[in-house]
């Protein structure tokens, strides 16, 4: 085992998006029938914009998160605690812009005691 911690913050990282794309075979949903590469493609296609996908925030995709629908794919930001249900790929722009702020400025921001209630 190798830590990388300050390595890793010594580059500027400084969030986490992990996006479900589980598929199985099973008859309860599923991120990867509810769009869930859609949504992953969305989030990357967001941050390449504004210039910080994969120097500030990663994005990973994920196995199940636990918060399966057949509405919309799992999103999890971290280290913000932040968890994501029904997401489809149209409501990622909304999404990542609350979290981030618009031109994502607001990266590294801890959304902890002062985090705005869900809605």
């Amino acid at each position: 085992m190798r830590p990388r911690t300050e390595e890793v913050a010594e580059k500027g990282f400084s969030d986490h998006v992990l996006v479900c794309t589980n598929a199985r075979d099973s008859e309860y949903a599923c991120c990867a029938e509810a769009h869930g590469a859609d949504v992953y493609d969305a989030v990357k296609s967001w941050l390449r914009e504004r210039d910080v996908f994969w120097s500030r925030v990663h994005v990973a995709e994920t196995s199940c998160l636990g918060l399966c629908s057949a509405e919309g794919t799992a999103v999890a930001i971290h280290p913000r605690s932040r968890w994501y249900s029904d997401v489809r790929p149209e409501d990622v722009p909304d999404l990542l812009e609350g979290e981030f702020g618009p031109d994502a400025t607001e990266l590294g921001v801890r959304r902890g005691d002062d985090a705005r209630p869900d809605e």
